[in-house]
């Protein structure tokens, strides 16, 4: 799935993010949202620079993941226009903003979460890190969808089928660039 989506075609990847982003936009938890985690993207990732600004321009906060160690696990930051930004471990870009401005998972109302791989029932397949499944690791028994709302993005063709692992924390919904996916009935 790496291989493939580095192989897409600059014009695709740009219409397709334009697509998602106007899908996202008019979502209605992402429109009432409060707090939004969104992600910077890497290696072939659908951007959400578009949506981060027009979240911002709507008065909504919209916060990136910070790698807080490995006690505190995954955070998030809060990201405005022209904000420093500086690389971590894994090279992936991260607001510096003092501790005290960092939210924690529960906190969040939406949190829009890269992956390699999908499936219709809210599988997803990560990078490896386990950051996101730690991170949301409360959800884990309760009635979903409840908040944060879990929103994978992903390209359409990232769709596959998925073997859950116990560990996996499961999403609400898929957002592509042709459509979104509802995965808790």
């Amino acid at each position: 799935m790496r291989s493939r989506r580095l192989a897409t075609p600059a014009d695709a990847r740009s219409a397709g993010c334009a697509a998602l982003t106007a899908r996202l936009a008019d979502f209605e938890p992402v429109r009432s949202a409060r707090r939004i985690a969104g992600y910077e993207a890497t290696r072939g990732e659908p951007a959400l620079n578009e949506l981060a600004a027009l979240c911002h321009a709507r008065g909504q906060q919209w916060l990136l993941p910070v790698i807080a160690g490995p006690v505190a696990g995954l955070r998030f930051a809060p990201w405005r226009p022209g904000c420093r930004m500086a690389p971590n471990r894994h090279a992936i870009p991260e607001p510096i903003v003092p501790e005290a401005e960092l939210v924690d998972p529960p906190d969040l109302d939406v949190a829009l979460v890269p992956l390699l791989a999908f499936d219709r029932r809210g599988q997803r397949l990560g990078s490896g890190g386990g950051h996101y499944d730690r991170a949301f690791a409360f959800l884990a028994g309760r009635d979903r969808p409840t908040r944060p709302l879990l929103v994978g993005i992903a390209w359409s063709f990232q769709e596959a089928q998925l073997a859950p692992e116990p560990w996996d924390v499961s999403l609400d919904w898929v957002a592509t660039e042709r459509e979104l996916i509802r995965c808790h009935a």
